[in-house]
């Protein structure tokens, strides 16, 4: 006779998963909250690099916040020499303006070439800018010129997340793109319209409003922020070519090989949204943008070749093998 005895003490069950969603969820509420009173109280972090980093490096804690912390320091490690490259980035640029006098008159007659004789800077002014009134469309024109800041390097941070290898395409066209526009400030230093207005090169007044909206929505530390930036941490005779625009179009460009062409104008509707906003902010002229957009099809060209020759180059077996 034989009996099946029943264990003293059940099989404990397994202990549960996580619940990685939740967990998601509840992080980047608590991260989103954090962000919107800093940037209420303090200003977007664009000022300084290794800040706006920080701030990402929480977003991606915040995502996964079921790795364990060792998983985190990845991030240190893959992002710190870019950040502090972007730093002396900067500080750099602010003396690139020190070596050849501004360009002011080429650039004035470039666009009025283009457009029959007028600046669109100040068209766009004169017909959409009232002083003292702040329009609605200036608060979009504040939020698209603040993406600048936080869009490029956004990307880059899901694409770390998600793919290492893509992100890894993408820096270097970032770098190779930020690298040809910081030696042409140096080379040729060339003023934008707000600059020769205010100088006398342009007869008419143009107002730098690039931050006027944000006074509207009650971000006074915000807009204050990104003033101080423009006034103490940067090169006023910067504007060619427009890296605001590049930065856009390359942020766009680098998907649409893998986006369905029924997103396209979506997708391209951003870079056009910053074509405009610095337009008729004073802060570039339509020739600016054509350069950037140019630099950025040049990027692209130059660093898919030398991709492509790497790759070819490790194919191809030794001599010695």
């Amino acid at each position: 006779m034989t009996s099946t005895l029943a264990p003293e003490h059940p099989p404990a069950p397994p202990p549960a998963r996580p619940d990685r969603h939740r967990r998601r969820v509840v992080g980047m509420l608590i991260w989103s909250a954090a962000f919107a009173v800093g940037t209420w109280f303090i200003g977007v972090p664009t000022s300084d690099p290794l800040i706006a980093f920080g701030w990402l490096w929480l977003a991606t804690i915040a995502w996964r916040s079921e790795l364990p912390w060792r998983q985190h320091l990845l991030f240190l490690r893959d992002w710190l020499p870019i950040a502090l490259l972007l730093v002396g980035y900067n500080i750099s640029r602010g003396y690139a303006d020190k070596l050849f006098a501004p360009h002011v008159t080429e650039l004035i007659h470039a666009d009025q070439a283009m457009f029959g004789g007028t600046v669109p800077t100040l068209w766009l002014q004169h017909h959409l800018y009232q002083p003292g009134a702040v329009q609605w469309w200036e608060v979009l024109v504040s939020l698209v010129y603040v993406s600048h800041f936080l869009t490029v390097p956004t990307v880059a941070v899901v694409l770390w997340v998600r793919s290492r290898p893509q992100w890894a395409r993408y820096m270097r066209r970032w770098f190779t793109l930020s690298l040809a526009g910081l030696i042409t400030y140096f080379l040729y230093p060339a003023a934008p319209p707000w600059w020769a207005a205010k100088f006398g090169f342009i007869a008419e007044p143009v107002a730098r409003i690039s931050t006027n909206g944000w006074n509207a929505v009650g971000l006074h530390s915000a807009g204050n922020t990104l003033n101080a930036l423009q006034v103490e941490a940067s090169n006023p005779v910067a504007a060619m070519p427009s890296l605001h625009t590049a930065y856009a179009l390359m942020a766009v460009a680098f998907f649409l090989p893998v986006v369905r062409r029924r997103w396209w104008p979506l997708l391209l509707a951003y870079p056009l949204a910053m074509t405009f906003t610095l337009v008729y902010s004073g802060e570039h002229y339509v020739i600016d943008v054509l350069v950037g957009w140019a630099y950025v099809g040049a990027t692209f060209l130059g660093v898919g070749l030398a991709e492509r020759w790497w790759r070819a180059r490790r194919r191809v077996p030794s001599a010695d093998a």
